[in-house]
């Protein structure tokens, strides 16, 4: 999220420091005050930024670095008629109020002019102390130390007020608002965007994009679910109400100004004008657990149901494979995303046989994230992140079959046998142990 962000409003990591995934601390590079801000109205993984005035793998080292800091640098925040506080923050490891004071006495070297407001201070310095990731094994001395004034917060109150807890209309599969906001950062999607959902549900990452000014649109099979009919999926609720519906829930954040519509339709077939329609396309294709991943089917297919809907709609419905699901979705994406545009979505993994190999791949787009969520001892989701680098032409239409990506990405068509006989399996063992 960070590494989309800084593409999207400036700055790098640090070229002394490699992305370090067992520390919760990164230092960045960012040209500005203003970016850093801008960065941190947006992300919901990051606490706060601080301009760094000193780090070190010790406190004599810290102290030091300090005093190398140049001090026309400081002297704007240290001015006598301003006010102050110092605050610390430690990681795997709870200090005592004297130890607190005895570290921020420690720091009298430097200039402080202003006064000490522990309510409503001007200015608020951190030190930061990272005692590493392993709760069983805290050393008696921190891994590294930072100190620095605080810029600005991020923003995982988003998480709360954006709760599907309290959302007007959800589904089976209501995204959770955090990986909502997540997946709209990967995505780098910015105020008037144009962004797609082709599996749009109850449109619950339509509205993190529009929470970020993005104009939004989606599609489903589900006539019931686009126009919030049938039955309910809360809780002590048999039938959903008469305005349960996606523009319900945008307008419940204030934000149906910049909600397009909804379309009821298959994402196997083409309904669009040929061309770059979209910034962005965030989606969570079904994986054949809580929803079944459904396509327009004819009459003469052997495997065949007919559904009913609401007011008489009728169609034929056929299984729609997960490896024809994530190369419709590529093939669509390289053809209809603008140039730098991005694909963010999520793919199911069966754990014991995941390789990099079976990541779907297309000539046109460029994979730039796969981060993983668990979702049980044997299976997770990956959140695929892929950006448009290439102009889609004609040959590209069917180029996956030509290569080796599409063969060994068909194992997953039984991910859901796979899922279900990790469940099956979990639960024996549970009733054996009861047994002894």
């Amino acid at each position: 999220e960070i590494t989309s962000l800084l593409s999207l409003y400036g700055g790098q990591f640090s070229g002394e420091q490699e992305i370090r995934v067992n520390s919760p601390f990164w230092i960045l590079n960012i040209p500005s005050e203003e970016m850093a801000r801008g960065l941190m109205k947006r992300t919901v993984c990051a606490k706060s930024i601080f301009e760094l005035w000193g780090h070190g793998r010790c406190a004599g080292e810290l102290y030091a670095s300090l005093k190398n800091y140049p001090v026309d640098k400081m002297l704007p925040y240290l001015q006598s008629d301003s006010t102050y506080k110092i605050r610390i923050h430690t990681f795997n490891k709870t200090l005592t109020q004297a130890q607190k004071i005895k570290k921020i006495d420690a720091l009298e070297f430097l200039p402080f002019k202003g006064k000490v407001n522990l309510k409503n201070p001007q200015h608020i310095f951190w030190i930061l102390e990272d005692y590493g990731m392993n709760p069983n094994n805290v050393p008696e001395e921190p891994n590294h130390l930072y100190f620095g004034r605080w810029i600005a917060d991020g923003q995982r109150e988003l998480i709360e007020s954006y709760s599907v807890k309290k959302r007007h209309f959800i589904g089976n599969t209501s995204m959770d608002a955090c990986l909502s906001f997540i997946m709209a950062n990967h995505g780098r999607v910015k105020p008037n965007d144009i962004v797609y959902d082709p599996f749009v549900g109850t449109g619950g990452l339509l509205i993190s994009s529009a929470h970020f000014g993005a104009y939004v649109c989606g599609t489903d099979i589900d006539y019931n679910t686009i126009h919030g009919l049938g039955k309910a999926s809360r809780k002590n609720q048999k039938w959903r109400g008469p305005d349960e519906n996606i523009r319900a829930n945008l307008r419940q954040y204030g934000l149906e100004k910049y909600y397009l519509d909804a379309l009821v339709a298959d994402s196997s077939r083409p309904i669009w004008r040929k061309g770059m329609l979209f910034d962005a396309i965030i989606t969570d294709p079904p994986y054949g657990i809580r929803e079944a991943p459904r396509r327009m089917g004819s009459q003469k297919e052997t495997v065949k149901s007919v559904e009913r809907s609401t007011e008489n709609h009728f169609f034929v419905s056929s299984s729609y494979h997960l490896s024809d699901i994530f190369f419709d979705l590529l093939k669509f994406a390289a053809e209809h995303l603008v140039m730098g545009g991005r694909l963010v979505y999520w793919l199911p993994i069966y754990r014991p046989e995941y390789t990099e190999e079976i990541i779907p791949r297309h000539p046109c787009l460029k994979l730039i994230s796969n981060c993983e969520q668990m979702l049980s001892s044997h299976t997770s989701r990956r959140l695929i992140t892929m950006e448009k680098v290439k102009e889609f032409k004609d040959q590209d239409e069917n180029s996956y079959l030509l290569d080796g990506q599409y063969m060994p990405y068909r194992g997953h068509n039984s991910f859901r046998e796979k899922y279900f006989s990790g469940v099956t399996k979990r639960i024996a063992k549970e009733e054996k142990d009861n047994q002894k």
